[in-house]
């Protein structure tokens, strides 16, 4: 089975790589000529994961799935949520995200947040919905180098270490994105 990931995020891809078994040949949107970066309108995670893996099925007419995902932090009543990657503009710089993120903080007790992931799979006319959540904190500064985006400042439940200080394997097993990817891959072998 052939299926784009529609993500230019080359972390993302090679996270998503390790998860997907070696029969499922997974292709990215490089690998099909596609350059475009797709647009996230949607007022939600749904809406936008839905709007990458449509643009591609549409276009390229291959089966896909597309991810979006959100950092909501309960005190600040979710956000950063579906603009976690525009949080503090449209530069998308993780840097900046998490700065500003830290100073909305600052005067907070309340430091919890959860990492949410939907996956939209678009297969044979069919659409799918696959959801991840990890719940954590935000810590108060950054700690890590491994990771991308707000994994320096995320602590997972029940860990000592931030994202950012976990090794790729150990994340996968309980991150939000990882979640999600597991219910594609059981979906995906369910019907083949």
């Amino acid at each position: 089975m052939k299926i784009v990931f529609a993500t230019n995020n080359q972390n993302k891809l090679d996270e998503v790589k390790l998860l997907i078994p070696q029969h499922i040949n997974l292709l990215s949107l490089q690998d099909i000529g596609c350059n475009a970066d797709i647009e996230e309108s949607a007022t939600t995670l749904e809406g936008n994961a839905q709007l990458k893996a449509d643009y591609v099925t549409t276009n390229f007419g291959y089966p896909c799935f597309a991810d979006d995902t959100g950092l909501l932090v309960a005190s600040l009543n979710g956000e950063p949520g579906v603009l976690s990657a525009r949080y503090a503009g449209e530069q998308k710089s993780s840097n900046d995200n998490m700065d500003k993120l830290l100073t909305a903080l600052k005067d907070k007790k309340s430091r919890a947040a959860r990492f949410k992931t939907v996956i939209a799979l678009n297969l044979e006319d069919q659409r799918k919905f696959f959801t991840g959540i990890v719940e954590g904190e935000i810590i108060h500064s950054k700690k890590g180098t491994k990771g991308f985006g707000y994994d320096p400042i995320f602590r997972p439940n029940g860990y000592n270490k931030t994202f950012a200080e976990l090794s790729l394997q150990i994340k996968n097993s309980i991150s939000h994105r990882g979640q999600a990817i597991k219910q594609l891959i059981d979906y995906l072998e369910s019907i083949s």
